[in-house]
């Protein structure tokens, strides 16, 4: 099948299902917020819960201030892999991992007063300095998917205005707050005008602020002025470090699923079954919901020749979309699927004993390297 013509890689010998994330592009997004960084003095952190690719680590390592992590694991890797500052929250956190913790993180979030005090003084005891933050919830998101809205009634995340403690708030040195999903600089700029009137008192006892992730940094169309204002704002009124903590931004559109046709069947319409799975392989499709772009394709209709897609398991709503193409598909066709760097490789499974895809990077000489290959051992491993 003709792929479109500005798509660099070549694709023909990859054994499939295979992930590719285009080192070119992840520099190009990196670069950026680096430039934001260095006009505004803010630091932006990779949240690896959704790029935890450590092989492109060293690409974008001197780009950006640190790693995000959302517990024990995902702050040993990039403490052992990123090697900058180690930042983690968590909804509570166990004593065991906390223990960890204490040897590698920069700075930890709390998302209770309880959680705090529990841990001050082991924070306090440590023989390095651990700057400790409290999650705070404003009351105000745009996010119009409940399962992303950390601000919806009766979520977890965070400690609401009235609920601020002053004794408890003793030795902590910032703020954090997470309330966005794929959104704009605007959004940002709302969200600042509940935050900042609501937290006022608390934030001006701060060292640091911690605007969370959801930011679409280096989508097109990104209203960047937009977010230099609101950096700029808030560290001139409170005299605070602001931080950052994207993950699509750093490889948003830098990454591909490639896929190859098994089968076509026909029930009322026709049925293209691939080697990869939304349920295993891209979660998000089902969960979000969303529909990838494919490369040459377009939508039901669109073209002469439509299909559904739909993956190799047993799960009946294993389906990533119907597309249409210019030519029949055929077995053995390839399909590439884009923006697929992001919640990919982080949250895929082996359901049905579905092989992982391989992993590659695409670097700037044109040469591709897979760097992980997944076997029946890997399915194995995860069971008992």
């Amino acid at each position: 099948m003709q792929l479109e013509s500005q798509f660099p890689i070549p694709i023909e010998d990859l054994s499939t299902p295979c992930y590719i994330t285009d080192v070119r592009l992840l520099k190009k997004n990196t670069a950026l917020l680096r430039q934001i960084q260095q006009e505004t003095g803010c630091k932006i952190l990779l949240a690896q819960k959704a790029f935890s690719m450590f092989s492109a680590y060293p690409w974008i390592r001197d780009d950006l201030a640190g790693t995000t992590a959302s517990g024990l694991y995902e702050a040993m890797l990039g403490h052992k892999h990123f090697g900058k500052e180690v930042h983690v929250f968590s909804p509570a956190f166990p004593q065991e991992d906390f223990t960890k913790l204490l040897e590698i993180s920069d700075h930890m979030v709390f998302n209770s007063f309880r959680q705090w005090k529990k841990y001050r003084s082991q924070v306090q005891a440590a023989p390095r300095h651990i700057s400790c933050g409290i999650r705070v919830n404003p009351g105000y998101a745009e996010v119009e998917t409940d399962l992303y809205n950390p601000c919806i009634p009766g979520s977890r995340m965070g400690v609401l205005p009235e609920q601020m403690e002053e004794e408890a708030f003793h030795g902590l040195e910032g703020l954090h707050f997470h309330t966005m999903c794929e959104q704009d600089a605007p959004v940002l700029e709302r969200t600042l005008e509940h935050f900042l009137p609501k937290f006022d008192k608390w934030l001006r006892r701060c060292q640091w602020v911690n605007f969370g992730g959801g930011h679409h940094i280096t989508r097109e169309g990104y209203d960047i002025h937009c977010l230099l204002r609101c950096i700029r704002r808030v560290q001139e009124e409170y005299g605070v470090q602001v931080y950052l903590e994207p993950g699509e931004a750093v490889a948003l559109n830098a990454g591909y699923l490639v896929a190859s046709v098994l089968d076509l069947v026909e029930n009322g319409m026709e049925i293209a079954i691939l080697d990869a799975s939304a349920a295993c392989h891209m979660p998000d499709v089902l969960e979000m919901p969303y529909r990838p772009h494919i490369l040459t394709s377009g939508k039901a209709g669109e073209k002469k020749y439509t299909y559904r897609l739909a993956g190799n398991t047993c799960l009946a709503g294993d389906v990533i979309g119907d597309y249409s193409f210019d030519k029949p598909l055929q077995p053995g066709d390839r399909l590439v699927f884009c923006d697929m760097a992001i919640y990919s490789m982080v949250k895929n499974n082996t359901f049905n004993g579905m092989p992982l895809p391989d992993i590659a990077l695409y670097h700037t000489d044109g040469r591709i390297e897979i760097v992980r290959r997944f076997g029946y051992a890997d399915f194995e491993g995860r069971l008992s």
